[in-house]
């Protein structure tokens, strides 16, 4: 029989500022310019019109509460990229260390105290200290946005679960190449997290 503590878990907690982190995933240039614009019509409509307000909306909320803002972005940390991993290698994923493709996106662009943490993988988990540096915070909450919903946040939603965190993820603060994607992805992975709407988000956090 399981202890009474551990029944008595729940997704669903108070929101507490110094406890809950905001994640935003290659919301980066690489992703959404104006190449990819013109290639996928339906994501560039979903990031211009639903997913960077809620971002703004999102960072916002968490700037006002005092709670943390990071970042994490696909860039090589060195110049000929052979510290990607293998599966970035083979998908001839390259993203220059310090390029304009590396860079957060303006519109939802860093504080000056904010953490940018370069990965090199679909999952942060596995290329970067974030697990160290949340800890260290005290960070147990992970709320979790941007792309692509069925990779690189689909993979993050999952590690963050199987290490110990509360995963929130924001739905329509995330998007990948098509709603049909988008929606299966929230679908599989929903048993490893709370899913919030953006509005649902606010509410939350301010109640």
């Amino acid at each position: 029989m399981q202890r009474p503590e551990d029944a008595a878990l729940s997704r669903h907690r108070p929101f507490d500022p110094k406890r809950t982190c905001l994640l935003l995933i290659d919301t980066q240039n690489y992703v959404w310019n104006d190449t990819v614009a013109a290639a996928l019509p339906e994501f560039d409509a979903t990031v211009r019109h639903v997913v960077m307000p809620n971002l703004q909306r999102l960072v916002t909320t968490f700037r006002e509460a005092g709670a943390e803002v990071m970042y994490t972005v696909m860039e090589n940390m060195t110049r000929d990229g052979r510290d990607r991993s293998l599966d970035y290698k083979l998908s001839q994923f390259f993203i220059g260390k310090g390029s304009w493709e590396a860079r957060v996106l303006d519109g939802v662009a860093p504080g000056d105290d904010d953490i940018v943490l370069p990965k090199t993988s679909s999952g942060v988990f596995n290329s970067t200290n974030i697990e160290y540096l949340l800890r260290n915070i005290g960070i147990d909450t992970l709320v979790l946005t941007g792309f692509l919903t069925d990779q690189c946040v689909d993979h993050t939603v999952r590690d963050a679960a199987d290490r110990g965190f509360y995963p929130i993820c924001v739905s329509d603060s995330c998007a990948t190449h098509s709603q049909e994607r988008h929606d299966n992805a929230l679908a599989a992975f929903a048993g490893y997290c709370r899913t919030m709407s953006t509005q649902e988000f606010v509410m939350y956090a301010n109640s």
